[in-house]
């Protein structure tokens, strides 16, 4: 389960961040290795959980991909992976209607599954999913999320395996996005505050 040592709350020195990035991202909070370390203890911590069971994943998209990809790479059980659509940005910092885009295509009736989220913030994605999933009739259903902002939430919801808790901070990287970019940064850094309050304008001069 998660430990309170992986807390990220401490300045990490600008000079960490790859002199391409400076400009957008302030700082890192989270390393590729430090990544790399949680992200194998969770497959642990699943494999444990989960002995000698079939384990159905099922991803939200988009922001997953990448921890996805790490962690069930580590991961030994036999299982099956399907995904969900699920959007609540749309361009900016603001939360609008929830929208799914995406729907199962497994049937999950009496099996066992893991619901992985890339972050856990105000818990109105994961409350709305957990109740959509639940109606499919699982045996069970336990979740798992990269990043979890407990300053943030609003529903009366929590992540059964967390990778890190954070501060409110507008962070990106590792699957995690901005209008569409900074996916690909292998790190979690946090966002300038101009660029994601001016918006895609801002973004697009910081880029040339």
């Amino acid at each position: 389960m998660f430990l309170r040592s992986q807390r990220r709350d401490l300045m990490t020195p600008r000079s960490n961040v790859p002199m391409r990035w400076r400009d957008e991202v302030s700082r890192i909070l989270i390393t590729k290795a430090e990544l790399h370390r949680r992200v194998n203890s969770l497959a642990a911590e699943i494999e444990r959980d989960f002995a000698g069971r079939e384990l159905v994943i099922v991803s939200l998209l988009n922001g997953t991909v990448l921890f996805l990809a790490d962690l069930i790479r580590r991961l030994t059980l036999p299982l099956r992976l399907d995904f969900m659509g699920v959007s609540s940005y749309r361009g900016g910092t603001e939360a609008r209607e929830l929208i799914f885009t995406k729907e199962l295509r497994l049937d999950v009736r009496g099996r066992d599954l893991l619901l992985v989220d890339d972050i856990l913030d105000t818990g109105k994605t994961l409350a709305c999913v957990l109740a959509k999933l639940g109606r499919l009739k699982p045996k069970e259903i336990k979740t798992c999320v990269l990043l979890d902002k407990p300053s943030r939430r609003v529903e009366k919801v929590a992540a059964d395996y967390v990778g890190f808790e954070i501060p409110d901070l507008f962070v990106v990287g590792y699957g995690l996005d901005f209008a569409e970019r900074y996916r690909n940064l292998p790190f979690v850094g946090v966002l300038h505050p101009n660029v994601y309050l001016n918006g895609a304008e801002s973004m697009t001069s910081a880029a040339k």
